[in-house]
C-alpha cells in the first residue's frame, strides 16, 4: 500500500507551526510507513515587520505582538521563546528562509543531503528565531545555520544563484493559491479533500489519518 500523502504548509515565522512541529514528529513515529509528509511553505509573514506593525498598531505594535507570541509559547513545555523575538529582533520577511529551505529540498531530492534534511533545517530555522532570537531574514544568518547543520553551503548558494530555489518556492506558493491555503500550519490530506488548519490537536490529526487508512478505497470520506 502506498503511504498516505500529507502536505504540511506553513510559514517558518508562524508561532503555531513552531509549537505544533512536535505533533508532526509524533505522526511520523506512529505511522512510519503509512504516512509521507511533504513540507511546503506559504507566505503569511512574507512582509512580516510592516504587516505586523500595521495590524497591531492599535494594540501596542510589535511589542504587543511579541507578548501575544509569548503567551502562546508559555502554554507548551517543549518550546522556548527568546525575549528578543519580535522585540529587538523582528525579521523583515520569511521569504529568505523559505528560499534556503527550498534549496535544501533540492539537495535532498538529488541525494546530496540526508533524508529529512529539509525538515531538520526548517526546525533549526524556527528554533534559531523563536528560541535563540536570531534574525532568520538575514542571509548570512541562514548560511551560518546551514553550515552548523553540516549542509553544503556552496551547493545551496548555487541553487539560490541559479533561480532553482526560487522556482521551487514559486511552486509552493502557486499550490497554496490554487488550494486557497491562508493559514499556517495547514495539513492537506486525501488528495485535498480533507484539510486541518491552525492549532489542531494531535488526536484530530491521527484520527483523520486513520480514517483514510481504514476506509475502503471507493468509499467517500465522512470527515
Amino acid at each position: 500500500m502506498e503511504p498516505i500523502r500529507v502536505v504540511h504548509s506553513s510559514d517558518v515565522l508562524c508561532v503555531w507551526a513552531y509549537v505544533a512541529q512536535v505533533r508532526m514528529d509524533h505522526l511520523a513515529q506512529e505511522f512510519p510507513s503509512e504516512v509521507a509528509v511533504e513540507y511546503r511553505y506559504v507566505s503569511v509573514f512574507g512582509n512580516a515587520r510592516e504587516k505586523l506593525e500595521e495590524r497591531w498598531r492599535d494594540k501596542g505594535g510589535l511589542a504587543a505582538y511579541a507578548e501575544h507570541v509569548g503567551s502562546v509559547v508559555a502554554k507548551f513545555d517543549h518550546v522556548r521563546l527568546s525575549p528578543e523575538a519580535w522585540t529587538r529582533v523582528a525579521p523583515t520577511s520569511s521569504m529568505p528562509a523559505h528560499l534556503l529551505l527550498c534549496a535544501v529540498r533540492l539537495l535532498e531530492r538529488a541525494g546530496l543531503a540526508a533524508a529529512g534534511a529539509q525538515t531538520a533545517a526548517a526546525w533549526q530555522v524556527r528554533e534559531a528565531f523563536f528560541r535563540d532570537g536570531r534574525d532568520v531574514s538575514d542571509l548570512e544568518v541562514l548560511r551560518a545555520l546551514a553550515s552548523e547543520a553540516g549542509l553544503d553551503v556552496g551547493a545551496l548558494d548555487a541553487h539560490l544563484a541559479s533561480g532553482r530555489a526560487h522556482a521551487e518556492l514559486a511552486r509552493d506558493l502557486d499550490l497554496a493559491r490554487e488550494q486557497d491555503i491562508r493559514v499556517s500550519p495547514t495539513l492537506t490530506l486525501n488528495d485535498g479533500r480533507q484539510r486541518l488548519s491552525g492549532n489542531v490537536g494531535y488526536r484530530t490529526i491521527a484520527a483523520n489519518v486513520r480514517e483514510i487508512l481504514e476506509k475502503p478505497v471507493e468509499e467517500a470520506s465522512w470527515c
